[in-house]
């Protein structure tokens, strides 16, 4: 008997030590895409390294919800880990914004570092993201315009222009610019312009070939700083995420916060690099935003940081202007090195 109770303990001993979680994980962009590419396929890699294969992902061939369901799906888990984009889902994030300001720096991985690091320490305290585990908050690549009727080199040249945008605080960048924005998922975004319901787009430098618009554009205008930035964040489902011991917890640990932002924005700037490289060689006429032009930008967008100080943040009991400033001067000194 006593051998037998041996044996069964030995059993359940090796089961246990055996015993594997696998987190499903899911990408609503496409696979080539660098979130799913660069970023979610790397990070499960090194998941699965870390804990020397006792947590996995299975990467979903298909997203089992739309980009705008995303927070609710990994929240009731019918998918363990995957990203959100805040302002597809407007009115439920008011601190994401934060990043989102026109001229906020030139690289991914500097903004998204700082975000992290700002929010982390001044903006976690609010709880937006109450319902899932927070990896990590990331911004992608400054935004530019991209357009298939004319040449934009000062703010007159964007009236009227249907510009489609991801939400959040580009929305009303786009409008205090005279543009009608159209608020739609990035996936939707070719057959927005092959068919002429929007008349551009307003996107980051890789997204023209990311989503395979580089055909259908006619006219590029870079904007030196970013016309806008996007706030994104990594989340995980809570019941799942608990049910991975704590040891392999504290191994993955290092892979998430600021090393997880620092990996989105540097996979971003480099896809980036391929995204312009591939404008330019098509040859799409391009147009360096003059100091003017800015200007422009900057007097139309200047009182939206006022009524996001006011409106949001506060109500919330966030120093908004002291977020602000802090996150230039990280995202500014972080460039520097």
């Amino acid at each position: 008997m006593k051998e037998i109770l041996g044996g069964l303990m030995l059993v359940a001993l090796s089961s246990a030590a055996g015993a594997q979680v696998v987190l499903n994980a899911s990408s609503w962009v496409p696979p080539g895409h660098p979130i799913t590419a660069t970023m979610l396929v790397p990070f499960c890699a090194d998941i699965e390294k870390a804990t020397a294969g006792r947590v996995k992902c299975n990467i979903l061939p298909k997203a089992p919800v739309g980009a705008v369901q995303t927070f609710d799906g990994v929240k009731d888990g019918l998918m363990d880990l995957s990203f959100v984009t805040h302002g597809y889902t407007p009115g439920r994030f008011a601190l994401t914004d934060a990043p989102e300001f026109p001229f906020m720096g030139d690289t991914a991985e500097a903004m998204a570092v700082a975000y992290q690091r700002i929010y982390a320490h001044m903006l976690a305290g609010a709880d937006e993201h109450s319902g899932v585990v927070l990896l990590s908050v990331f911004t992608h690549g400054p935004g530019q315009m991209y357009n298939t009727k004319r040449s934009i080199g000062a703010l007159r040249d964007l009236d009227g222009l249907k510009i489609r945008v991801g939400g959040g605080l580009v929305n009303e960048i786009a409008k205090k610019l005279g543009a009608v924005p159209m608020l739609k998922p990035a996936p939707e975004s070719y057959e927005l312009l092959s068919t002429g319901v929007a008349d551009g787009l307003f996107f980051p430098k890789e997204s023209p070939l990311s989503f395979k618009l580089v055909p259908l554009i006619k006219h590029v205008t870079y904007v030196p700083g970013g016309l806008y930035n996007v706030s994104f964040a990594w989340i995980a489902n809570p019941a799942k995420w608990s049910q991975i011991p704590e040891a392999d917890r504290k191994a993955i640990r290092p892979l998430l916060g600021e090393a997880l932002a620092r990996r989105s924005g540097r996979a971003w700037d480099a896809a980036d690099a391929r995204g312009e490289a591939a404008v330019r060689e098509a040859k799409i006429p391009i147009v360096i935003a003059s100091a003017q032009f800015r200007a422009e930008i900057k007097a139309k967008t200047d009182p939206l940081e006022r009524e996001w100080i006011e409106k949001k943040a506060r109500p919330k009991g966030i120093d908004g202007a002291a977020v602000l400033k802090a996150l230039r001067a990280e995202i500014a000194a972080l460039e520097k090195k």
